[in-house]
């Protein structure tokens, strides 16, 4: 069996309450975002997951997605990785999408990228390395799991799939959701995507 990536959002911070473009910006969970991390980690240690036991895990070294990884279960089997980091957002981080197209009415991230920031090209060759990586032949077809960010997460849905990250704007991500990208008549798909089930 092919190798699938199981993706996980960090839990709910202030920023991502708010709306706030946070990239890196190192903001730590609330205790809704710890809830919501120790709920999925219940979930993914359940049937059908079983607490995943020949997974390799890889997690953003900022914060908010580090202790979602802990708090999941994970932490000890979890390796850091600087390509699961967010996008910089620039000029933009801190700011919400309302407060941006104040100034440009027409602005959409995921076409026009930001200023000062990371590029929608370099943020492609990013998350091009993770799919490169859960799909290499070491590794035997076993599943990944990592512990990132929303847009981070919704650029590596669309590049799994073979297409423009652009596709990452008609994916959303809710904070401490559970995604599976995988496999389907031999072509990549979307086996899940943006499950919040586990919150209730």
């Amino acid at each position: 069996m092919a190798a699938r990536i199981l993706l996980a959002r960090h839990g709910q911070t202030e920023w991502s309450l708010s709306g706030k473009h946070t990239g890196r910006t190192d903001i730590p969970l609330l205790d809704e975002g710890r809830r919501g991390a120790k709920l999925l980690g219940e979930r993914l240690h359940r049937t059908p997951w079983n607490g995943l036991p020949d997974v390799e895990v890889r997690t953003s070294p900022l914060v908010r997605a580090k202790e979602t990884c802990e708090l999941a279960g994970f932490g000890d089997r979890a390796q850091e990785w600087d390509a699961l980091m967010e996008v910089d957002y620039g000029a933009y981080e801190g700011l919400t999408p309302a407060e941006i197209k104040a100034g440009r009415p027409d602005w959409l991230i995921w076409r026009d990228g930001v200023p000062e920031g990371e590029t929608l090209a370099e943020v492609s060759a990013r998350v091009d390395e993770v799919v490169a990586w859960a799909r290499s032949a070491d590794r035997d077809g076993r599943d990944v799991l990592v512990f990132a960010h929303g847009h981070i997460l919704r650029a590596l849905g669309a590049r799994w799939l073979g297409l423009d990250i652009s596709f990452g704007a008609r994916i959303r991500l809710e904070p401490t959701s559970l995604s599976v990208l995988g496999w389907a008549y031999g072509e990549p798909a979307i086996e899940r995507w943006n499950d919040t089930g586990h919150l209730g």
